[in-house]
């Protein structure tokens, strides 16, 4: 696909514009390396192809066509038990109803049964459609409604007639991939105690149209309290759902995100699995909240009325506000009280950053109890030790010297032993805040049992994406998610503007317990010395059980590398190799597969783009 385009721009009439196009690229990648360069390849060839700029679904149809070649086939398998599959319907068009049942009747799985509740339909031909394949098809159940409850009541006269071990949900108008229920089977057969499955999804047009796939991430609960990305295919063990008592009325648009709300105080998060295949073809027909988030408001506010009742069941104090997009929502955890955060800028020399960093903590930073720990490396520059002294008049700053050569690890160990706060703030010397509220939204994540380290966005000067979350296995080891991405763009299905977890987060500013950051022994002195070592401290974290988060309510200016200047010369570039070398023998495993990402999603660039080898 790159050589594609980069063929089309060189033989393009616009000639005039391929030396720029190549300086451009060849600048950024000496600048960020491989990934940058494709990153500006790309930016160009829209600049020459304006109408490619929806190249992501034709790359979808050829997607399908390289990964989807044996959908009709099934393997036998040893547990096959009976899945019930929840419909209601209402007055739905004949057209849709139809093709619904009948991609029902082609899964390749057989031990099923289709549950339809109608809620009293008017339309007569709804009525017809179903009463016909009811009397051909003993597998499928049919309740008949006499009074018109909503989609929630209609779910729960389905699940009245159901049967099955386990539950499927599918819309009216939706339909299935001939393999759906035997892949989601076939992952029960790798673990019989699973109670909650998901697959990826994709919309279908009217004309049956694929496009809009999402990928998603595996079980990932700060996402899911953000946005409820677990849609469909939804699997369901019949007894929880029993247990919670189906459906409840009143939470019409956003029923499913209740049901499993309050399923999850009855599933272990060890007993929720995916399936990383497109099983299920989501109908985006003209008010339906797969055409457009802001298509029905009231699923909007169910959702949100939903995951207040789940917090509140809990009797914590947390508080369930609206999010940044339709049908988003942002989780505020409380600090009960204020515990020291000690924030660890390493320097040497580099006053005019170093100044705007400190400055704009001082004037912007509303969270009131913390401590800033200057870590001089070696400082000889006039006016940045005149500025030291300037700054140590503050009662909570504070300089240490640091008498080594620079090791960006050794040297944040080093600060943390001196620091006197529960907190710990790894902050470059080369960022900047923008929002006042940066710390307490960090904090009242990193206070919270599960987590382990929390990061922020962070832009570049021109309000492009540099930091938004890392993504493992990208370019051979870990990639910034949605890099160089506007910073007002939603990102993909909305990543950029929900709170989430990821693998690892970038060390130009975490927030961490210091008790998390002993417990893991530190950031890696002896052979990360400069690159990779918050990922390899996340990925730590993560081996203990912790979740590392990223908030999208934290951002920051990221004057990335102006301060160690660029990895370009032959001693930095052996070092970095080295260092390359140590996270692929260290986290071989965990580079391969990054379980917060997707696979069918590519490992060569930052973008959410297609992995066509898949």
């Amino acid at each position: 696909m790159l050589i594609k385009k980069i063929s089309l721009i060189m033989w393009n009439d616009r000639k005039k514009n391929i030396f720029r196009v190549i300086e451009k690229s060849y600048a950024r990648y000496k600048k960020d390396g491989y990934n940058g360069m494709i990153s500006r390849l790309n930016q160009e060839y829209i600049k020459l192809y304006p109408e490619t700029q929806t190249y992501r679904e034709s790359d979808y149809n050829l997607w399908i066509s390289q990964n989807e070649k044996d959908i009709f086939k099934s393997k036998k398998l040893v547990y096959n038990p009976l899945v019930s599959i929840i419909t209601p319907t209402y007055n739905t068009d004949e057209k849709y109803l139809t093709k619904m049942i009948e991609s029902v009747l082609a899964q390749t799985y057989t031990h099923w049964e289709l549950c339809i509740a109608d809620d009293a339909s008017t339309n007569k031909n709804t009525l017809n459609v179903i009463h016909k394949y009811e009397q051909a098809h003993p597998n499928i159940k049919v309740a008949y409604r006499k009074v018109n409850g909503h989609i929630s009541e209609a779910s729960n006269s389905a699940l009245a007639i159901a049967t099955g071990t386990y539950l499927a949900f599918l819309d009216h108008d939706d339909t299935l991939a001939p393999n759906a229920l035997h892949e989601m089977v076939k992952k029960l057969n790798t673990n019989p105690k699973l109670k909650l499955i998901y697959s990826d999804e994709d919309k279908i047009d009217e004309n049956d149209n694929r496009y809009n796939p999402h990928f998603k991430s595996a079980w990932n609960p700060d996402m899911f309290f953000s946005q409820n990305y677990i849609c469909h295919l939804l699997f369901l063990e019949k007894s929880v759902v029993d247990t919670v008592k189906g459906f409840r009325a009143g939470y019409e648009g956003s029923q499913d995100y209740d049901l499993l709300l309050r399923c999850l105080e009855y599933i272990k998060y060890e007993e929720i699995d995916r399936v990383e295949k497109v099983l299920y073809h989501w109908r985006a027909i003209k008010g339906s909240t797969a055409y457009g988030s802001g298509e029905k408001e009231y699923a909007h506010d169910a959702g949100l009325r939903a995951l207040q009742d789940c917090f509140f069941k809990q009797n914590v104090n947390i508080t369930v506000e609206d999010g940044l997009l339709p049908n988003t929502y942002k989780v505020h955890y409380p600090i009960l009280s204020e515990p020291l955060v000690s924030l660890l800028i390493p320097t040497r020399d580099g006053y005019d950053i170093l100044h705007k960093c400190v400055e704009g903590i001082l004037e912007k930073t509303v969270y009131k109890n913390y401590e800033i720990i200057i870590l001089d490396n070696e400082t000889t520059c006039q006016k940045t030790l005149a500025y030291f002294e300037k700054i140590k008049k503050h009662k909570n700053i504070s300089v240490l010297e640091y008498h080594k050569p620079f090791n960006y690890s050794a040297i944040n160990n080093f600060g943390v032993k001196h620091a006197k706060g529960e907190i710990i703030g790894l902050i470059n010397n080369d960022v900047e805040v923008i929002s006042k509220g940066w710390l307490t939204e960090m904090v009242s994540h990193a206070i919270r049992p599960e987590i382990g380290a929390v990061g922020a966005m962070l832009y570049y000067d021109n309000n492009t994406i540099q930091h938004a979350g890392v993504v493992l296995g990208i370019g051979g080891v870990a990639g910034h998610s949605h890099k160089y991405f506007h910073k007002d763009e939603y990102g993909y299905f909305s990543r950029l503007k929900i709170i989430q977890n990821y693998s690892a987060v970038t060390g130009a500013c975490l927030v961490v317990r210091k008790s998390l950051y002993e417990e893991v022994g530190g950031l890696e002195e002896e052979h990360l010395k400069v690159a990779f070592n918050d990922v390899d401290f996340c990925l730590k974290l993560l081996q203990k059980g912790y979740r590392n988060l990223w908030t999208p309510y934290v951002e920051l200016y990221h004057h990335e590398s102006i301060s160690r200047g660029q990895e370009n010369n032959p001693e930095k570039i052996k070092r970095f190799n080295s260092e390359v070398e140590h996270m692929k023998n260290k986290w071989q495993s965990n580079l391969k597969v990054d379980t917060l990402y997707n696979r069918n999603l590519t490992n060569i660039n930052e973008n959410f783009g297609f992995n066509f080898d898949a």
